[in-house]
């Protein structure tokens, strides 16, 4: 056995979760260890969403464009549709020249500063290492975590590298378990779970078929084949010669994966596609089954979980890895709080509070979009529609509010808030506008002679943006800092602030007076609101910060 290494911050997982996980702890300055069992990223798409909170989210760390280019290959992916094949659906649609535009996307444009992309995950893994790399995060392939444990103190966890064999331990102050769907750790710490469970039987089957000449201009996202012989789901992966068919089975009728061999895959494929003579080179075939398993505890000790490890949820809503680049933004900044003495412990209890009630919302969500094979429905009646609507909040990332003690409940009274709200989309769809528990609101501003978002003046540290009139909420906000030790980001937002607006106009998007301002905890969610002046700035800003970081 090796000798005994020490990190703040260990992450079992290295994939799109744990990377994330990673670079979001560098930002804040914490050292972090990623130990991933594979020799390397991941070599299969599986999830291929990556949504516009989430690109916020990679915006703040510096990697946007880069997660972009990887993506560059499916821009033009668009619409779901369904047929006996794959050939008949495309050969009916128009070849369309230019750029295509998703519906709604300019309403969807004042959500926040950047669009949703699709990647696959074998693409955008790539960049997170890299980028994991460039920001300082340690990542190591071929490691294998054999066990946990843990004390009043810190976590060991015991590791093996599966080139050598050789046994080391890593001790650190906090776990993070982004081990996927069949978690290791989640089951060794026995966490109960809720959920629909198995919803269906599939083979993901990941092949190469030169198809270019029959999707150009004519992109697809999702096509579903069902006749007597096949029935699957195809997805673009490049919109060229590489694809995925989620091959559905049934063991009820006797049916296993060993049934499907590469050359019984292809016979099919060939049918489902629609030309019997296409060449098709089959790279891998992967039982699956669409499940929702919600972890019911979180947080264990000094060990958290997320991603797939804490909500299993089948890919049909794009939720399954958004939801946990979001667990870990949320639990990152938490962290480095607590790590830097900033915090009470108290606050990575927040943790379990504010993500499990997401976690299963996204999970429900995504269930409801399956029909019965566990594959997305493509049906067209009311309880589909129905569906959607329930789904249309989530698919940007952004339609959930926290509620926690580290959130300060505001009084409302005597129209529960009604008259503060602005008459838009982000406001009357995602709850976007200034209340405590929400994104803090996005505008685009002039500050030091740039344009910005609101949302670039966020993500470090505690930030209070103030309206027009607020400039006394500037030296409260440098008393506070100092009497607390922790940095606050202080700013007007007017036609004469140092964040430039319109007039009325980040008022209007905050709920707030001229004289009022908003409070932001570095995962860019408000934690406190105050409508209009008071009379004792410093001392109001100090309770909201207190209760925010748990410290009282």
């Amino acid at each position: 056995m090796s000798s005994e290494k020490q990190v703040p911050v260990l992450i079992i997982g290295g994939s799109i979760v744990g990377l994330s996980a990673s670079l979001c702890l560098s930002h804040y300055g914490i050292k972090s260890l990623v130990i991933e069992r594979h020799s390397g990223t991941s070599i299969h798409p599986r999830s291929r969403s990556v949504n516009a909170r989430t690109m916020e989210l990679y915006r703040g760390l510096g990697f946007e464009d880069r997660a972009r280019e990887a993506g560059a290959s499916l821009s033009p992916t668009m619409g779901m549709m369904s047929g006996s094949s794959l050939k008949e659906v495309i050969e009916a649609r128009p070849r369309k020249e230019g750029p295509r535009k998703f519906p709604l996307a300019e309403l969807a444009a004042s959500i926040g500063p950047v669009s949703g992309i699709y990647v696959t995950q074998d693409m955008i893994e790539r960049v997170l290492v890299d980028v994991a790399r460039e920001h300082g995060g340690d990542v190591r392939f071929s490691r294998e975590c054999v066990g946990v444990k843990q004390d009043g103190d810190s976590v060991t966890a015991t590791l093996k590298d599966r080139e050598s064999g050789v046994i080391s331990t890593v001790r650190a102050d906090y776990l993070i378990a982004a081990d996927g769907a069949g978690s290791p750790i989640h089951t060794q710490l026995n966490v109960p779970t809720t959920g629909r469970g198995t919803m269906g039987h599939l083979l993901n089957i990941l092949f190469h078929a030169d198809l270019k000449s029959l999707v150009d201009k004519r992109e697809f996202s999702l096509c579903m084949v069902e006749r007597p012989e096949v029935c699957g789901l195809f997805t673009s992966i490049n919109n060229s010669d590489r694809w995925v068919f989620h091959l559905s089975y049934d063991p009820s009728k006797g049916e296993k994966p060993s049934d499907f061999p590469p050359e019984k895959c292809k016979e099919l494929l060939r049918i489902a596609i629609g030309i019997p003579e296409i060449e098709i080179d089959i790279v891998s075939i992967l039982p699956w089954e669409p499940s929702v398993r919600i972890a019911e505890r979180l947080q264990n000790g000094r060990i958290f979980i997320a991603g797939d490890a804490a909500h299993q949820m089948p890919p049909w809503a794009g939720q399954g890895a958004n939801s946990g680049i979001a667990d870990v933004y949320n639990l990152a900044w938490k962290l480095a709080a607590v790590l830097k003495g900033h915090a009470s412990k108290t606050l990575l209890e927040t943790y379990d509070v504010e993500r499990i009630p997401v976690g299963r919302k996204a999970a429900e969500a995504s269930a409801d979009a399956a029909n019965e094979r566990g594959i997305i429905s493509m049906k067209r009646n009311l309880t589909v529609v129905k569906g959607w609507l329930k789904r249309m909040p989530l698919l940007s990332g952004h339609g959930y509010c926290y509620t926690s003690k580290a959130i300060c409940v505001e009084d409302t009274f005597p129209l529960g808030g009604l008259t503060w709200r602005p008459w838009t989309l982000p406001s009357l769809f995602l709850s976007i506008d200034g209340r405590p528990g929400s994104r803090a609101p996005h505008l685009w501003v002039e500050h030091q002679g740039k344009r910005i978002s609101t949302l670039d003046l966020c993500g470090k540290s505690f930030v209070l943006l103030a309206g027009a009139e607020g400039t006394s909420w500037m030296e409260a906000a440098n008393k506070a800092s100092s009497a607390l030790g922790i940095d606050i980001s202080a700013y007007c937002a007017g036609p004469e602030g140092d964040v430039v607006t319109l007039k009325g106009e980040f008022e209007s998007a905050a709920g707030i007076s001229s004289r009022g301002a908003i409070l932001v905890r570095p995962d860019d969610f408000v934690v406190w609101r105050q409508r209009r002046h008071l009379s004792d700035h410093q001392a109001n800003l100090e309770q909201a910060m207190k209760q925010a970081l748990c410290l009282s």
